[in-house]
């Protein structure tokens, strides 16, 4: 298994409080629960991803931004989490600096899908874990980081909340994709949106769900997140609400949205 084997997808909406790391941690451990082997890249440098996948900040001795800063080999930054086959390379403050320090580097926006391909090269040659799906938790901006996620990525994943002027937020973000599509990764497309932080008792929820899908069609998830106060809890306890609560309605949908997933990619195939 090579780098064409691994499907890399960014989670990304440059919109913050959308559900970007609930949906990167909850949706790897759905897809390890079920044999995948699946590695997190946290690229915000609040570094949430980290911390609800139980990664204390001791423990961070690389990230992400040793990856695309100094090139660092990606197996020395990965550590494994409380689901087995899912790992993480843990982002840090660091990051908020990326975009200062490569500003003169002509291939910043390669650093990451250079280090992400070296690996899978690596790991087709040696005893290396060799990922089904690498999901990139990208930060809440349309920065440097996140175009260095879209040039790595096979497809965009984008949690999409239902709320007013969702769409608006998300036209910015497809325009973001053309740049990147025509410049830097042109097979670069969008996976799938997922509508988030769903209240059946507002009707609004409902008409952002219907204009979402009238404009974007089969690309919007049938799964819906809904807002569950158990997701919100969980990365307290460090563990994605797969763990933490695998009965409740938030981490019945990311079982949901993970079979919808593969069911998505067997068709793509």
């Amino acid at each position: 298994m090579g780098f064409e084997k691994t499907r890399i997808l960014a989670v990304a909406n440059q919109k913050g409080g959308v559900g970007k790391t609930t949906t990167a941690i909850n949706l790897g451990t759905a897809l390890a629960a079920v044999g995948r082997n699946v590695l997190v890249i946290d690229f915000d440098a609040q570094g949430n991803a980290s911390t609800g996948l139980g990664i204390t900040r001791p423990e961070r001795q690389m990230t992400s931004y040793d990856i695309v800063v100094d090139a660092t080999p990606l197996e020395e930054a990965i550590l494994e989490t409380l689901v087995p086959r899912l790992h993480i390379v843990p982002g840090d403050e660091n990051l908020a600096g990326v975009e200062m320090e490569l500003a003169d580097d002509p291939r910043r926006s390669y650093r990451l899908r250079d280090a992400v391909r070296s690996y899978a090269n690596r790991a087709a040659e040696s005893g290396l874990t060799q990922y089904d799906y690498i999901l990139i938790d990208c930060p809440p901006s349309l920065s440097s980081l996140t175009i260095n996620a879209m040039t790595a990525a096979h497809s965009l994943l984008v949690p999409l909340q239902c709320e007013f002027l969702a769409l608006e937020g998300l036209s910015q973000l497809l325009r973001t994709v053309e740049v990147v599509r025509n410049g830097l990764n042109p097979e670069l497309d969008i996976q799938g949106v997922v509508l988030t932080m769903y209240d059946r008792r507002n009707n609004l929820s409902d008409q952002v769900a219907d204009e979402v899908r009238a404009v974007l069609g089969t690309k919007v998830y049938n799964t819906v997140i809904p807002r569950n106060v158990r997701l919100s809890e969980a990365p307290s306890f460090g563990k994605p609400a797969l763990l933490y609560d695998y009965r409740c309605p938030g981490s019945e949908a990311y079982i949901r949205l993970a079979s919808e997933l593969l069911q998505r990619e067997r068709s793509r195939r």
